[in-house]
This record gives C-alpha cells, sequence and structure tokens, in this order.
C-alpha cells in the first residue's frame, strides 16, 4: 500500500515519542512505518495508539536495547546503516535486526555476508565474529596487531566507620566506574559492558572521559584489562572524612576518589 495514503489516515501523531529500554527517542511517524511488514510497520499502521504499551508519560515503550535502537532507527531513515569504525556489537545488532523483522538490515549484518556488503569497509577489520579471513582458517586478531595505549579507570567510593568499628564498618560503596581513554580501545576491552550513553557515537581516534561500565566491580574491570594485554602502571587516590552530623561521637563517612592507569605497549 501507498506509504503517504497510508499515513494521511493514520490515527497517529506525526511526531512519535518512543521510550526503548529506558532511552527516550523522537521521530517521524514515517520513519517507524519506512519498511513494509516490519515490527514497527505493523505496531504503527496496523494498531491504534490504545493497543500499545505507553510508559508513565505517554511514551510508547519497547522492552529492547535502548543503545543499539539508534542504528535501528539510523537504517530507517534512509534504509542505509553506517557503523563506527570500531563496532563490536555488531552480532547484538543482527539480533536487534531480526527481532524487528528488518530482514535486509539482518542479512546484511550476518557473517557471512559481511564481507561482500559493503557495510565491510564500515565495520572494523579486528571484529572476530567476520569470519574466516582469506586463508579460510579462523583466527583472532594477533598482539601484533593490537594498538599500545593507556585506559584510566576511576571511581568515586565510600564508607562508613561507626562507633563500634568492628561491626558497623560498610566499605567501599562504588557508585560507577568511569573509563578515560581512546574510544577505540575502550570498546575494544569492555564492548557491551561499557556504557556510552553520555557519550555517544565519539569517533574511535578521539579520547573520551565519559564513558562508564555496567558493573560496579573493579575487579571485573581488571580482569577485562589484564584479558587485553593491559597492566597497571599507576594508582592515586584522595579521601575526605565527614560527619553524619554535629556530634563527633555519631558515625564518620569517608569518601573517596581513586585512579588506575592501565598500559598496554
Amino acid at each position: 500500500s501507498d506509504k503517504t495514503s497510508l499515513y494521511s489516515g493514520s490515527p497517529f501523531s506525526e511526531i512519535i515519542e518512543l521510550n526503548v529500554g529506558g532511552q527516550v527517542y523522537v521521530t517521524r511517524h514515517k520513519t517507524l512505518i519506512a519498511v513494509q511488514d516490519s515490527l514497527l510497520w505493523n505496531m504503527f499502521s496496523k494498531k491504534s495508539p490504545k493497543e500499545l504499551a505507553r510508559d508513565s508519560k505517554g511514551r510508547f515503550f519497547l522492552d529492547r536495547d535502548g543503545f543499539l535502537f539508534r542504528y535501528i532507527l539510523d537504517y530507517l531513515r534512509d534504509l542505509n546503516l553506517v557503523l563506527p569504525d570500531y563496532f563490536p556489537e555488531k552480532s547484538r545488532l543482527q539480533r536487534e535486526a531480526d527481532f524487528f523483522q528488518l530482514r535486509d538490515l539482518a542479512k546484511r549484518l550476518s557473517p557471512r555476508m559481511i564481507k561482500d556488503n559493503s557495510m565491510s569497509e564500515e565495520i572494523s577489520q579486528s571484529d572476530t565474529e567476520d569470519g574466516a579471513h582469506s586463508s579460510g582458517t579462523m583466527r583472532s586478531p594477533s598482539l601484533d596487531s593490537r594498538k599500545s595505549g593507556y585506559i584510566t579507570i576511576g571511581y568515586r567510593g565510600s564508607y562508613t566507620i561507626g562507633r563500634d568499628i568492628q561491626t558497623d564498618a560498610k566499605f567501599r560503596r562504588v557508585a560507577r566506574i568511569t573509563v578515560c581513554g581512546k574510544t577505540a580501545l575502550a570498546k575494544e576491552v569492555f564492548g557491551d559492558t561499557l556504557n556510552e550513553s553520555r557519550d555517544p557515537d565519539r569517533p574511535p581516534e578521539r579520547y573520551t572521559s565519559r564513558y562508564y561500565l555496567k558493573y560496579n566491580f573493579l575487579e571485573q574491570a581488571f580482569d577485562k584489562l589484564t584479558e587485553a594485554g593491559f597492566h597497571m602502571v599507576a594508582c592515586s587516590s584522595t579521601g575526605t572524612c565527614a560527619y553524619t552530623s554535629n556530634d563527633p561521637n555519631e558515625d564518620k563517612i569517608w569518601t573517596s576518589y581513586t585512579e588506575y592507569v592501565f598500559c598496554r605497549e
């Protein structure tokens, strides 16, 4: 059916607000119905607004990966997809394409098609999921091909010491683990455990100090860095102490900020 006539008779407004896994997107109705028979096409052309789930603010809700959805939306705008130079989440994006019933996109993201597809230049050659090399054998990137550089891990933690130190101490409540360094290195090491929401679409050769991890265990971050060939070269920490009240007999709250510098030569 013709998209224009379909849209003109639609009960949906021209501008649609979506909540996808907690991430808010604003787009045009015609963008969501760009691919006939896709999941979004069925939702926004075959159903009424009352039939679709909404969040507390009235946005249409989709319980999917909110960060990867931006690539789904980019594809729907002109049926073309340009990925960052280093993109470690290709297989997850293919899964999202399958869910949204975007068959052409899913096919272009499949490991078998990626070498012959025009997108092959848009996806990092270091992606181990791209399949066999010309020799026909599977191999992971060699240590020689890994780029050298530094990654700094930072965290701000706190702990409380009560009057009875042995029973009331609550140690290392980590609020967030930050990642500073070159974008490509950070994505290589941490992959889909890296939260890029504060600095999205950062070019791979640029530096960032706004990434953070989706977990709060320092040891997990250290393991990731070690597996990628990094080793710790420096560490620094600062701390302050405050009372919970004006009474010096009350609990003391210590807060600290610590940075660990890792290097791969």
